[in-house]
């Protein structure tokens, strides 16, 4: 048995090994005409993958590069086009390097933190409180998407002192807030509710 990865890495696996083994036939014919009107059937094949896009002249140009890249320029036949040759095709992008802090509390993200980043450097005022309120009730809907176990405004109230080195405080009754459960948390305790009475 001939498995896949035993074989050759396809250059671009987005057209499948049938794809490529007809390109790599389409190389050994050695009749030119023949080998023209197999590579206009494959350059058919590949489009109709693409149905939405096949019939777009710059989408066509690239249905032939992409053609010629995956023989290695070696099928010898007139290209109605310009071919890309395979340096640009090849091209290494820069690397981007991802941001190196971690994420403590991964439920909040990173904007919390930097929205209680924000209120630290205000001056103590309604301002700072407001912001304060405003970001643990965020904190609140972000622990209920997790898990409505865990909410508690205790909880909350000791992330925010965490996260602010004890700058930050939360005053008492800024949660009192209740939440309607998400349209899928809503579906799930009705679909619950019709389980319990069929038992």
């Amino acid at each position: 048995m001939n498995y896949n990865t035993q074989r050759d890495k396809l250059p671009m696996p987005e057209y499948g090994r049938a794809v490529q083994d007809m390109v790599d036939h389409a190389v050994t014919i050695e009749d030119r005409q023949e080998r023209e009107r197999c590579a206009n059937t494959i350059i058919g094949i590949m489009g109709s993958m693409f149905p939405t896009l096949r019939d777009v002249p710059e989408f066509k140009n690239k249905l032939w590069d992409h053609l010629a890249f995956m023989s290695d320029y070696r099928l010898d036949i007139d290209y109605p086009c310009e071919i890309t040759r395979l340096e640009k095709t090849r091209q290494v992008p820069d690397h981007i390097d991802y941001p190196g802090n971690e994420i403590r509390f991964r439920h909040y993200g990173r904007i919390v933190p930097e929205m209680l980043d924000v209120a630290v450097s205000m001056p103590e005022g309604p301002e700072r409180s407001q912001l304060v309120r405003l970001v643990a009730v965020q904190m609140k809907k972000d622990l209920m998407t997790w898990n409505k176990e865990m909410v508690g405004d205790e909880r909350i109230a000791a992330d925010i002192d965490w996260y602010s080195k004890g700058r930050l405080t939360l005053n008492e009754g800024d949660l009192n807030v209740t939440f309607a459960p998400a349209p899928q948390q809503q579906r799930n305790q009705q679909h619950r509710k019709k389980n319990k009475r069929r038992y």
